[in-house]
């Protein structure tokens, strides 16, 4: 998946000469690969410099980029010195949301150009997923199902949190997933009131919610996703509780859509559950974009005014915390159409009993 000639054509409408990409994301987005290097685009092309390493796999996997390894003598900063000086390259944007002051502040001074902040460049690229990346979160996406079918024969009284996450891991490893897109979250009992809690040492019982949630990457695209289920027979504050956040979601994904504002998808989800008195309970937004990175922009969220475009993929996660309770929270995530959305996990969210 390499996305130079896309990042190429963006570069006249912000005046940019070329594109400095440093982070993990970026140059995954830019290349199809990683190999902590640097990469310049410019409108004409691109040089990738990376170090013994990964320059054997950068030569097989990188197209449409000058490959150059780095050396004692001659490291990423001299090459790309020369690179700019060669090339006559004045005004180069970079990744401001990811570069690090330190890191800015020894570019400035030793690369001959301006620097100018383009996070909004990449940002606006990865924003919109093409094809080739919506299939890479399917795939990823059905890994995060097998895993959920799976751990469900798994989960009996006893178990900790901790051995149930270590499970979650093991399952989508072994069905395909390359890593996790994040350390999975499982909590039992109270401890699910608080959304992102730490898998512990509390073992899980009947008459227990325990809420997991958990994804992992292939090719580099994450996904994710929540359930919530029972261990024995819940009650019936734990069943109406679920039973909101469910009409919440539903309502939710009935909002989703492309050109929409963030905040009538979240608002949605937000009206269902204050209605049925859960509202202060309710205490993120309804989702974020997904992509490389799991929390990428723009958010199904009370302040996203931007319309969410067509091709962005996110999550709808609409949650209940009750503080010494219990907490009740149900993940899919969405490819956003015009006039709708397709929702790409296939597991069940009715309240499934164990």
């Amino acid at each position: 998946m390499n996305h130079l000639a896309n990042i190429a054509q963006k570069l006249p409408e912000y005046g940019l000469d070329a594109m400095l990409i440093t982070s993990q994301s970026g140059e995954r987005y830019a290349l199809g690969f990683h190999g902590e290097g640097v990469l310049i685009v410019t409108r004409d092309g691109a040089r990738y410099t990376t170090d013994g390493r990964y320059i054997e796999a950068a030569r097989r996997q990188v197209a449409g980029a000058e490959v150059l390894q780095v050396s004692a003598g001659s490291g990423h900063m001299d090459l790309a010195r020369t690179y700019l000086a060669e090339k006559g390259l004045k005004n180069v944007g970079f990744e401001s949301g990811e570069m690090t002051v330190d890191q800015h502040r020894r570019y400035s001074r030793e690369l001959p150009c301006a620097l100018t902040p383009a996070q909004a460049l990449l940002d606006g690229l990865r924003a919109v997923k093409d094809g080739e990346e919506q299939a890479a979160m399917r795939r990823a996406q059905a890994v995060t199902d097998g895993a959920f079918q799976a751990i469900l024969d798994f989960i009996r009284p006893g178990l900790t949190e901790r051995e149930i996450a270590a499970r979650l891991v093991y399952e989508m490893m072994t069905r395909g997933g390359e890593k996790v897109s994040f350390e999975p979250i499982v909590a039992a009992g109270s401890n699910g009131s608080m959304p992102h809690a730490v898998p512990g040492d509390r073992a899980v019982d009947r008459g227990m919610f325990i809420t997991m949630d958990f994804g992992c990457k292939v090719e580099g695209y994450c996904s994710d996703m929540t359930r919530t289920v029972a261990l024995g027979q819940p009650d019936g504050e734990m069943e109406r509780a679920y039973a909101a956040v469910l009409a919440a979601q539903e309502a939710g994904i009935a909002a989703a859509r492309a050109g929409v504002p963030g905040r009538e998808v979240d608002g949605a989800a937000r009206r269902c559950l204050e209605q049925a008195g859960y509202g202060p309970y309710f205490t993120h937004s309804f989702g974020h974009s997904l992509g490389l990175d799991i929390h990428e922009s723009p958010n199904a969220s009370p302040s996203e005014d931007r319309p969410l475009p067509a091709g962005a993929v996110i999550s709808a996660e609409p949650g209940v915390y009750l503080p010494g309770k219990f907490g009740v929270r149900i993940e899919d995530v969405l490819i956003l159409k015009e006039g709708g959305c397709e929702n790409i996990t296939r597991s069940p969210k009715n309240l499934i009993v164990l």
